[in-house]
C-alpha cells in the first residue's frame, strides 16, 4: 500500500510540474505576445510548486531518493544500521513537526484569500501536514529495520 501511495505522489508531482510549466508558459505568452499578463498565473504556479515539492519529498522518504548517507552504507555495511535508524528517526520527527505546525498554519490562514485566485490561503499549505504525516509513516519501517522498504539488502562494499 505504501509503495502505491509513493508512486501516486510521484505521479502527482510529475503532473504538477508539467501543469506549472504550462501556466508559466501561458504567463510568458500573455506578457510578450498579448501584452497582457494574466494576474492569476504567478500565484497558481507558486501554490502548485508547494504541492508537488512537498508530496515528492514525502515519496522521497519512502523511495530513498532523499539525501541519504549512502557512503556510510557502502563503507560500513551492517555497522551503519544504527546511524541509518537515527536518520530515519530525525526524518520522522521532522514529518511530525510538519504535521503539527502545518495544521496550525492552515488553520491560522484559513480566512485569508489569495487575491488573484479567490481561494483560501490554507489551500497552499495543505501539503505541509499531509506530507509530514506521510514522511513520518514512511520512516517507520526504516526505524524498525534500518533499511529502506525498496532495499533488498544493505549496500555493502559496492555490491
Amino acid at each position: 500500500m505504501a509503495a502505491f501511495v509513493s508512486r501516486m505522489l510521484i505521479a502527482f508531482g510529475s503532473i504538477g510540474l508539467l501543469a506549472m510549466t504550462a501556466i508559466i508558459g501561458w504567463q510568458v505568452f500573455g506578457r510578450f505576445v498579448l501584452n497582457s499578463s494574466p494576474s492569476w498565473t504567478e500565484q497558481a504556479s507558486l501554490i502548485m510548486m508547494i504541492w508537488y515539492v512537498m508530496f515528492a519529498s514525502a515519496a522521497g522518504v519512502y523511495e530513498g531518493f532523499h539525501i541519504r548517507i549512502a557512503l556510510l552504507e557502502e563503507k560500513f555495511g551492517e555497522r551503519a544500521r544504527p546511524l541509518l535508524r537515527f536518520v530515519a528517526i530525525i526524518i520522522a520527527v521532522i514529518g511530525l513537526v510538519l504535521l503539527v505546525y502545518g495544521t496550525q498554519l492552515c488553520w491560522a490562514v484559513r480566512s485569508n484569500a489569495v487575491p488573484s485566485l479567490g481561494i483560501s490561503r490554507a489551500v497552499a499549505y495543505i501539503p505541509l501536514p499531509v506530507s509530514g504525516l506521510l514522511m513520518a509513516l514512511f520512516a517507520l519501517p526504516q526505524i524498525l529495520t534500518g533499511r529502506h522498504p525498496g532495499d533488498d539488502t544493505l549496500h555493502v562494499g559496492g555490491e
